[in-house]
């Protein structure tokens, strides 16, 4: 396959839906590898960039920022990244390495970043470019359905995780138990973190649990004192839940790029005793690396329910209305 060969691909529509067709095998820049794909998780940032949730960026992209696969070509100056390498092509794509943020090594905040499936065309297609220096290695001995995850389920949830500031031994609630919070349940109970989970699927619930956490309820209304909270659910009146859960000098970290709105909240109930909330802005590369060396000694297992590439319409579909177990993976294999 040669660039400026045809390949087979999904695409925005703009009315809410994607769309299968033919686009032209993609070009890379310099600096950049051209990445065969192999697997693309199926992420929910990616049903509010096709549904609308998210303001568009690039009219008629290609969804997908989980991607895993071989590196076919390369342009310029790769670094360390050659062709016939696995690499990961994950939801940050570049930052301008040169502000404030940048500089002091939080490059999740850089007012001038660029995201894989969002700015650019992503990894629900058979080939997509990408910055060399903003790719993962994915070692030869894990397999891509394993690996995809943990491109942003896994390192969003262990950001959230990192800025929930769960005291040791401490008690943590998880609020929606999809792709990125079944990873971070893992991390948190290898720490020795006492994990609650509140969603509203009876099969999240039965994982959750299989997973070792203490309790699986719908509506968490038993829950004990919270010292720690991650609300991976989109839902405004979730995060008001998580901060009456929570106890004194607790904090609520908001792991999604999108939520609705928050109800109004009662100050005393809600935020008194030193209560904080806080959000979670993408991620750095230093926490990818430090994901994946995770991943690999703590043997991170994701649950995925596979689906072939001409399924993508579907897999957004079952993302949608909870019916998905665990994560969502597209195999182009």
């Amino acid at each position: 396959m040669t660039t400026g060969s045809l390949m087979h691909a999904w695409w925005t529509t703009g009315e809410g839906r994607i769309e299968l067709g033919e686009l032209s095998v993609p070009t890379p820049g310099e600096g950049e590898v051209l990445v065969r794909t192999e697997v693309c998780g199926v992420c929910r940032t990616d049903l509010h960039v096709v549904r609308g949730d998210l303001a568009q960026h690039r009219p008629h992209v290609v969804p997908g920022h989980e991607l895993i696969g071989v590196v076919v070509a390369a342009e310029g100056d790769t670094g360390d990244v050659r062709v016939g390498d696995r690499v990961g092509v994950p939801w940050l794509r570049s930052t301008c390495g040169r502000c404030h943020w940048c500089s002091t090594g939080r490059e999740n905040l850089c007012e001038r970043s660029h995201y894989t499936g969002w700015d650019a065309d992503g990894g629900y297609a058979e080939y997509a470019a990408a910055p060399a220096a903003y790719t993962y290695p994915v070692p030869d001995g894990l397999d891509p359905l394993q690996a995809a995850p943990l491109l942003c389920a896994g390192i969003i949830g262990y950001r959230a995780l990192k800025r929930a500031h769960v005291p040791p031994g401490g008690r943590l609630g998880l609020y929606g138990f999809g792709a990125s919070a079944h990873l971070t349940a893992q991390i948190a109970l290898a720490q020795g973190v006492e994990v609650h989970v509140v969603t509203r699927g009876a099969e999240a619930r039965q994982l959750a649990l299989e997973l070792g956490a203490s309790s699986a309820s719908a509506a968490g209304g038993d829950l004990p004192p919270l010292d720690s909270a991650i609300v991976f659910a989109p839902a405004g009146e979730v995060a008001r839940d998580a901060l009456l859960a929570l106890g004194p000098s607790g904090t609520v970290a908001l792991a999604g790029i999108y939520l609705t709105d928050i109800p109004a909240l009662d100050y005393e109930r809600h935020l008194f005793h030193e209560k904080t909330i806080t959000s979670v802005t993408s991620n750095t590369r230093s926490d990818g690396r430090e994901l994946f060396r995770l991943a690999d000694r703590l043997e991170l297992r994701a649950t995925t329910t596979t689906y072939r590439f001409e399924r993508a319409a579907r897999a957004l579909d079952d993302l949608e209305a909870d019916r998905v177990h665990g994560v969502a993976v597209l195999d182009l294999r």
